[in-house]
């Protein structure tokens, strides 16, 4: 088990040798809350800008549902009648320049795995930077735009937003509650407290405290063909090979064991990089992934590669207060 792995499984299942990093942590703690009251005070430069933005955030390390939920309010303010654009840190990507316009036609390897998922998928303007008050600039002197959703950046304090919304795994919760490098947390769990909503990804009905929102699979889309098929192309019982690179892979090895097959699961690092012999596996099986993977394998996938297309379904009551919100932000723009 690599190092990260190791760490993920004590901050979220327990392990006396965590309290050892405590004198860390309390380091950590001290530099990211001065760094918040920084930015609060206004004593630490940051950009206003002209139109409101909407950070989609979350306070733990590892995956939320962050990028399909991007994918939903993105179409969600369309059909409001909203020009919406995306900024992203773009991670693990390198692009000739920055700030970098993200286009369907580009490479991960350029544009990074999530914004360029996010771009074919929606054709959203989106400009990657990890300034991202720089990508918010160059996004709006590019496009005419009512609304910037900021995919990630709840701790970038050099962009003013006007709504945080911050995701939370329902399932594993917020671990330990414990800040990098003794848990989890990138900001102690008070932050929350500060926050505008809270989006807890896989829970059954609306907390008290938050909103429900859960990830339905829509259907398997074929790597090379761009096939799209329904979830009864592989009858009960298929054998598959599923291969996740993301924050939580066991959450996709979960989701392919609900529609009743059988993953052979290939877990990977967040943002791994892939090749046609790193995904060689024995025996011959179909081979499923997530989406975000997808985008990094196209060039050299099999026949029988799939990856599964989920959609974002956040409650009735997270929908009416987004809409309250996009009123007082943009009154009479949106039309709920």
């Amino acid at each position: 088990m690599a190092l990260g792995e190791r760490l993920l499984a004590a901050w979220y299942e327990g392990h006396r040798g965590l309290a050892l990093l405590r004198p860390l942590e309390a380091l950590y703690r001290r530099v990211v809350v001065n760094k918040r009251a920084r930015f609060l005070s206004g004593d630490s430069p940051s950009y206003r800008a002209p139109v409101p933005v909407v950070v989609v955030g979350n306070i733990t390390v590892g995956g939320t549902g962050k990028t399909p939920m991007i994918l939903w309010l993105v179409e969600h303010c369309r059909r409001q009648g909203l020009r919406v654009g995306v900024v992203s840190r773009g991670y693990g990507a390198r692009p000739p320049h920055l700030p970098w316009r993200v286009q369907a036609e580009q490479s991960a390897e350029q544009a990074g795995d999530e914004p360029l998922l996010i771009v074919q998928r929606t054709g959203v303007p989106l400009i990657i930077d990890p300034d991202r008050s720089q990508a918010v600039k160059a996004l709006l002197a590019s496009e005419p735009l009512d609304l910037i959703l900021c995919d990630d950046g709840l701790q970038h304090y050099r962009l003013d937003r006007d709504l945080e919304l911050v995701l939370i795994d329902a399932a594993r919760g917020l671990g330990n509650a414990r800040c990098l490098p003794a848990g989890p947390l990138r900001e102690p769990v008070e932050r929350l407290e500060q926050v505008d909503a809270l989006l807890y990804n896989g829970a059954g009905a609306d907390p008290e405290d938050g909103y429900a929102f859960r990830l339905d699979p829509a259907a398997l889309v074929n790597l090379r063909s761009g096939e799209r098929r329904g979830l009864d192309h592989f009858p009960p019982g298929q054998a598959v090979h599923a291969v996740a690179g993301i924050g939580n892979p066991q959450r996709f090895f979960d989701t392919l064991q609900g529609l009743d097959w059988q993953p052979v699961p290939h877990p990977f690092a967040d943002h791994a990089q892939f090749s046609a012999e790193r995904l060689a596996f024995s025996p011959a099986l179909p081979l499923v992934m997530t989406e975000k993977d997808a985008v990094k394998c196209r060039t050299f996938a099999g026949d029988d590669w799939w990856y599964l297309a989920v959609d974002a379904r956040p409650s009735a009551a997270f929908r009416d207060w987004f809409d309250a919100q996009l009123e007082r932000l943009l009154p009479g723009r949106s039309r709920p």
